[in-house]
């Protein structure tokens, strides 16, 4: 089997080649089409399956995964939020959501004033490629859950999914 992940993002890649441990995965560096920030579920789920379908059609016989990390609000407080999508060669599209949690009050403020979470991130937790690493998710979950483990949650709802659906034709 033949995936192609629409990021060359370690944490992504190794979330995928985890839940495909014997598939043929390649990164491919793929726009998301979206803003570098995504501010909504929708937003940040239009990203996964924009990377997804631009892997699917990169070539023939190849299942497209998109993985993409934004914010979004519920009421009034800003939560980290996460989607993938899966893309088969007949162009099935398959979306999952996973962890969300609430993020501080200086975080959202730095992200109204533009920069990407992970580039906020760095200054923040004092690191350097956070978003490479443990995430945002890895900080504020005191490293009980990684920005790996999150995304391999996601690609494990969409493997189901796929399979279900596969095995069910």
């Amino acid at each position: 089997m033949n995936i192609k992940i629409g990021s060359k993002n370690p944490t992504k890649i190794n979330a995928v080649t985890e839940v495909f441990p014997d598939a043929s995965v390649t990164a491919l560096k793929a726009s998301s089409g979206v803003s570098e920030q995504p501010f909504s579920d929708e937003e940040t789920m239009m990203g996964a399956v924009n990377r997804a379908t631009q892997c699917a059609e990169s070539a023939e016989g190849v299942i497209g995964i998109g993985l993409e990390g934004g914010v979004m609000y519920v009421n009034e407080q800003l939560y980290l939020c996460n989607w993938g999508a899966l893309v088969t060669p007949e162009g099935q599209i398959f979306t999952a959501s996973g962890a969300r949690i609430a993020l501080p009050e200086e975080i959202e403020a730095g992200l109204r004033d533009g920069p990407e979470l992970g580039d906020l991130m760095d200054r923040y937790a004092e690191k350097q490629a956070v978003r490479t690493k443990e995430g945002a998710i890895g900080i504020f979950t005191n490293d009980f859950v990684s920005r790996q483990e999150m995304f391999a949650h996601v690609v494990k709802l969409l493997r189901g999914q796929w399979e279900y659906w596969r095995d069910k034709k």
